[in-house]
């Protein structure tokens, strides 16, 4: 059976993130049967990591505030997560749903597939999106 998602419901939650205004600063994606939905949503980033269990997969809209001392700015991450005990047909197949998720997640700074929970890290991911970021006008030395 195909894979479908609820784009309405979905592009709620996300737009719940994009909300500057807004305390959630994540969503996930889940799977009900075979439609994707909105999952748990959240105000801290270590909230959402207690998600990621060995036996799931799930999509996460993230918003990370980045800069330096000149601006601050918020930075959304598209995250895959597939657990290690996910089977190999469900991981194969998380790929091509991934399509129906960035149907309705269009703005992101940079995109995780992360199946070790070590690349979960919150510092790991602000400094991808710094990377992602361009210039840097911070007077410190990396």
């Amino acid at each position: 059976m195909a894979t479908r998602i609820d784009k309405e419901a979905c592009r709620a939650a996300y737009n719940l993130v994009r909300d500057d205004g807004s305390a959630v600063i994540w969503v996930t994606f889940k799977y009900d049967g075979a439609t994707i939905v909105p999952g748990d949503q959240g105000a801290e980033y270590q909230d959402f990591i207690q998600q990621c269990t060995d036996d799931v997969r799930l999509f996460a809209f993230v918003r990370f505030t980045t800069g330096d001392a000149m601006s601050k700015r918020s930075k959304f991450a598209l995250i895959t997560w597939i657990g290690e005990n996910v089977s190999g047909l469900q991981r194969a197949k998380t790929g091509t749903d991934k399509t129906l998720v960035k149907e309705v997640v269009q703005n992101f700074a940079k995109e995780f597939v992360i199946s070790d929970r070590k690349e979960l890290e919150e510092d790991f991911i602000k400094s991808e999106l710094k990377k992602a970021g361009g210039a840097n006008y911070d007077a410190q030395t990396e």
